[in-house]
Parts: C-alpha cells; structure tokens; sequence
C-alpha cells in the first residue's frame, strides 16, 4: 500500500492510498477538491473509495465533487451517515472493509465529534486519526465529553508501538511545545524537536508518528507521569482528571 500526503487548507492532510496489486486507489478526509484532484487525476485517473474519519467540513470537502468526478464510494461511520456528504456505505464499530487487497478496521473513538473514527490497517500497520490523536497531541472535545475523549485515547494506545499514525493535521511543533511545557524533563520530546524543527524548515510532514512515539512523548497519553501531575499541581488526582485538565490547558495555549 502506496501512501501519498496531500497538504489541503491551511494546515490540513489528506491521504491517498494506492494499493498496487490490485490497482485500487482510495483517499482519506479529503479536504478540498482541487488539490487532492490535482494528484489524483495526474498519477491514478481513477479513485474508487473515499473514506471520512469524521464530518467537519475540512475533512469531507472534497467529497461530492471527487464522487461526481470518479463514481467513488464513500465510506463512513454509522453516527454520521445524515452528516458526511455523499455517504454509500456506513460502517460500524470494529468492522473489517477490503479496499483492493488490503484490510482496515473501523474503530470508534468519539469525543472530538459523536461519530470519529479511525481506521486501522492492521497488515500494513497504518493508523488514520482524523482529528482525535495527533502528532504529540489530540483534538478539541466539541461534540463529546473529556471521557469519551479519554478513552478513545486509550483504545489507541494499546494499538502496537510500530504503528505509523497519519493524523488530520500538521499541528506537531505547537503541540510539542505545550508537552515540553508540562513535562519538561523528557528528554525524548527535546530530543524530537530539533527533528521537527528540520522538517518544518525544509517544509516537510512531520507526519507519521508512531504509537510508540506518542507514549514516550505525548503528555495527552501521559496522564500517569508524575512529572506531569506535578507540573498542573495534580499529584494526587485521578487518571481522567488529569486528562482533562491538560486539554482544558491546551484550548488556551
């Protein structure tokens, strides 16, 4: 499976997928038409499936026109099947969908919207986040509660240290710099800056990350550090309460 990061918006990604073998060609949270057509157009002429983490507009607006253009499927959760645009299939929880020779499984992780998603290559071990986990971070609770939040956290954590996570976003080094902030001692996340750094400046995707990555240096899956409770004077606070306090920090950072 081929993977080509598409930089939408501002600061958006999108992901077209290329499995060779069968010649199937998929694309995750389309942001915008034109750019992601661009690609598409030029390299494959063809997109058979369009996959949706979650319908906010910077993730789904491309959808119509690329499904009029192409005769594409698009794939979402069963939550948002009245809010993605141009839905064919719904999916549900812990679902297996084949696209071409390749596999994903839909896993549930609500909290930034009711109805977010990732989708899970297993085989391939790839990881699209949508606007739940990030690169050193996570989304914004909006349509959920810190919860909901925490444990679709948690469900992707467990996932296997080597899977590469491709988030929604390019928002790495604003993130990091809030880790550091709260968990200054970690000399992974000092180690990683002058990496992203460097991406940043030839203008590069500090994306993917990995789940282990994201253990060693997301202070969103760090909720048990002492350092960390420390730093938001919450020693003796419960798991979620630290979780929630550090989100609550990071919507005004």
């Amino acid at each position: 499976m081929n993977i080509k990061i598409i930089a939408c918006l501002n600061d958006n990604y999108s992901y077209l997928l290329h499995d060779e073998s069968s010649n199937t060609v998929a694309i995750v949270d389309p942001s915008e038409f034109e750019e992601c057509d661009k690609i598409i157009d030029k390299k494959y002429k063809k997109l058979d499936f369009i996959l949706n983490t979650h319908h906010h507009y910077d993730h789904v607006g491309g959808n119509e026109k690329l499904k009029k253009k192409y005769n594409s499927t698009v794939l979402g959760f069963i939550n948002d099947k009245n809010r993605i645009p141009g839905i064919d299939k719904v999916l549900k929880d812990n679902q297996d969908f084949k696209i071409g020779s390749s596999y994903f499984t839909t896993i549930f992780i609500p909290g930034h919207t009711r109805g977010h998603v990732a989708f899970y290559f297993k085989k391939e071990k790839m990881l699209f986040t949508g606007d739940t986990l990030f690169s050193f971070g996570c989304g914004r609770v909006f349509e959920g509660t810190y919860e909901q939040m925490f444990e679709s956290l948690k469900k992707l954590k467990n996932l296997p240290d080597d899977t590469k996570v491709y988030c929604g976003h390019e928002y790495t080094y604003k993130n990091l710099e809030f880790c550091l902030a709260f968990n200054p001692n970690n000399n992974f996340l000092k180690k990683k800056k002058s990496e992203i750094e460097l991406s940043l400046k030839n203008k590069k995707p500090t994306i993917p990350s990995t789940i282990g990555n994201e253990i060693r240096a997301n202070i969103f899956l760090r909720f048990n550090d002492p350092d960390v409770k420390k730093a938001i004077n919450l020693e003796n606070s419960s798991d979620i309460e630290i979780f929630t306090k550090l989100r609550e920090l990071k919507d005004n950072f």
